[in-house]
């Protein structure tokens, strides 16, 4: 790693600026600076930015003159009131699970700093009876659904594995590793448990220099929840170029990925429902969706541009195609919200790398603290860079064979996004959302519960709803957690 060789580089690239304090700077200083722009594909860097810059001004050209319209009828379908479709994908997904052919990636690099915490969010606890974090929920929705999986498939007890993938950032990745090894990894093989790094980029002026947040070091933001598909063929450890995520999936002969965000309580972890509708429309994304709740909810909606799908911000829709209705259905044309819920096949994540260039990055302009020509740290009062991000649904227009599956909110969608007491998406809303489920699922199975009782299930008693058939004619009168199905008698 010699100086010269990089300050050329950085030179050629147009931005030397980077070294205007190398005279003043300790040894130590110097080699942690050099570390970070010997590791940076500076070229790259240049290249997003000038790709952000034309896609932005070409959109603001544009603006107006996409046809967007509502999802085809083909391309979408339903689980809501069509339980027979429902039990023949989820078998197809079951299937595919027992062959270990699934994995799941959580993309985990938000801290729960709205919700009043520096943890990473997924260590949050929305205030259940049993206290479990988000975290644990996800890891016993995945022990269980591995054993369905093995029962309903007729293999052996154990034999059956969901990896689990697990996308930090950079402030969150030492926490999380740490919170799973102190809880044993909530009961799941830790060599099925892969963590690996979001990417970062550095944040720009507004005419694309690099700056620095101290005289020896770049100041750089997380490149957005797209950048999962970059940090897929990242090496997992520096001492080993090998191994990736991708490769990793490979090696495992695993075809097909799930990907969520951490912060849904409800969230079907390798859902099995949609495994198998994916498998069954041949698609190579799929996206798991639920109805607006009113015209003009702030929600994002999956539908088409032109000939492409895509997702369609809110801000993007007139007033009048938001209230525009199915004249089958009466339902809203625009209705399918996007919750960031998706299925891949494996191949298709790996073809990703061969349109990347094509992808334009997003600007988001902010505050960003700086250094001053005396090296002097500097707090703007309004915005004076940009911070880059890709979008996971960046790739949407991409695919060669889409398909969205339209989900119940009250079952699969509560995001933990707001402080405690917001009134809405925040842990009130989405402890209230899962213990309604749970209650839902023993009335369901034949159970009655008293008013005013909440009783908690644990993910390792019942996935969504299965395994409850003991309780059917009970009165359930007392509230509290359980971890076996036995365990609820002593709730009568």
């Amino acid at each position: 790693m010699s100086i010269d060789n990089i300050r050329q580089r950085y030179e050629n690239a147009g931005q030397g600026h980077l070294f205007q304090f190398w005279p003043k700077l300790s040894e130590p200083e110097r080699a942690a600076l050099l570390a970070q722009l010997d590791a940076l594909d500076i070229e790259r860097v240049n290249r997003i930015f000038k790709k952000a810059i034309s896609s932005e001004k070409e959109l603001a050209e544009q603006a107006g003159q996409d046809i967007v319209e509502p999802l085809p009828e083909d391309a979408a379908e339903s689980v809501i009131g069509l339980p027979e479709k429902e039990k023949e994908w989820r078998s197809i997904g079951l299937q595919a699970i027992a062959r270990g052919e699934v994995g799941v990636l959580l993309m985990a690099g938000g801290q729960g700093t709205r919700l009043g915490s520096s943890a990473p969010k997924g260590c949050y606890d929305i205030g259940l009876p049993s206290h479990k974090s988000l975290f644990q929920y996800q890891a016993e929705r995945i022990a269980r659904l591995q054993v369905v999986a093995a029962q309903e498939n007729g293999k052996p007890a154990g034999s059956v594995v969901i990896p689990w993938y697990v996308m930090t950032s950079g402030p969150t990745r030492r926490e999380t590793e740490e919170f799973f090894k102190k809880n044993s990894y909530f009961g799941l093989s830790s060599k099925n448990v892969i963590f690996f790094e979001q990417g970062t980029l550095p944040c720009l002026t507004m005419d694309g220099k690099v700056i620095l947040e101290s005289p020896s070091r770049v100041a750089v933001a997380p490149d957005g929840n797209g950048g999962l598909y970059a940090a897929l063929r990242t090496p997992l450890s520096p001492s080993d170029k090998s191994r990736s995520v991708l490769s990793d999936l490979e090696a495992r002969k695993v075809q097909y990925v799930h990907a969520y965000c951490v912060d849904n309580c409800l969230v079907r972890v390798a859902d099995p429902v949609f495994l198998g509708y994916g498998i069954s429309k041949q698609a190579d994304c799929a996206a798991k969706v639920v109805p607006k709740a009113y015209a003009t909810e702030s929600v994002g909606v999956i539908a088409r541009r032109g000939d492409r799908f895509s997702v369609v911000e809110y801000s993007e829709i007139s007033q009048e195609q938001a209230e525009r209705r199915d004249p089958k259905t009466g339902e809203l044309a625009f209705r399918a919200g996007n919750i960031v819920n998706h299925l891949y096949t494996t191949a298709f994540l790996r073809s990703v790398e061969t349109f990347q260039e094509e992808l334009a990055f997003h600007i988001a302009r902010k505050k960003i603290p700086f250094v001053d020509a005396e090296g002097a740290s500097v707090k703007p009062s309004k915005p004076n860079g940009m911070k880059l991000e890709m979008f996971v649904f960046d790739v949407f227009p991409f695919t060669q064979r889409f398909a969205v599956l339209e989900v119940a909110r009250n079952e699969e969608f509560s995001p933990l996004k707001n402080a405690p007491g917001t009134g809405s998406d925040d842990p009130e809303t989405s402890r209230r959302d899962l213990l309604m489920q749970h209650k839902r699922y023993l009335e369901r199975a034949g159970a009655t519960v008293a008013e005013g009782v909440e009783i908690e299930l644990s993910p390792l008693v019942t996935y969504s709803g299965e395994g409850l058939e003991s309780v059917k004619g009970k009165k359930f009168t007392r509230s509290g957690f359980v971890e076996s199905v036995e365990e609820l008698d002593a709730l009568l």
